[in-house]
């Protein structure tokens, strides 16, 4: 599976907005700092978010962003296919499905492909965003302090966009 850069943040930004759920919207500025995410780059994602219905923007010097739904409500799929596309890292579902039936000689390597790609949706389609927050440190570390560098990770299924380092 590909996860991009956009996708990582969109993904952070969504957990803190889930961590601080009962507080109602968070500023852009404050989700950006809490989460060492470009702010610019953050307000495009939260823009894409708000047109798919899942954030809301609230106006006024309360403003901000806040879930539109509950967190038990939004799946990590549900994200990750907004954000990046098919949740496949070897095609669609359908398309694996017909190069199965079309190409005998690689039916089975076709078929572990389905599989992987079963398993994945599979997962991210049975995760929601409280989920993540039910899962340990993550859920329950620092409230409202800024994260050190040190703790941010980037995983080996993140893919940048062109080679480059993120779009600081």
């Amino acid at each position: 599976m590909k996860i991009s850069q956009k996708g990582l943040y969109a993904l952070q930004a969504l957990m803190m907005l889930t961590r601080r759920y009962s507080q109602g919207a968070i500023r852009i500025r404050d989700i950006a700092y809490e989460e060492d995410l470009p702010e610019k780059f953050l307000e495009l994602i939260l823009l894409e978010l708000k047109n798919a219905r899942i954030v809301e923007s609230v106006r006024g010097a309360k403003g901000g962003y806040q879930l539109r739904r509950a967190p038990e409500e939004i799946r990590l799929s549900e994200i990750i296919r907004l954000i990046d596309g098919p949740l496949a890292p070897f095609g669609d579902a359908d398309q694996l499905r017909s190069l199965i039936d079309r190409d005998a000689d690689h039916r089975a390597l076709f078929q572990v492909f389905l599989d992987v790609r079963d398993a994945a949706a599979k997962i991210l389609e049975n995760t929601t965003l409280a989920d993540l927050m039910d899962r340990g440190p993550a859920g329950s570390r620092r409230r409202g302090g800024k994260k050190k560098k040190s703790e941010t990770s980037v995983l080996p299924m993140v893919v940048h966009a062109g080679g480059k380092e993120g779009h600081d």
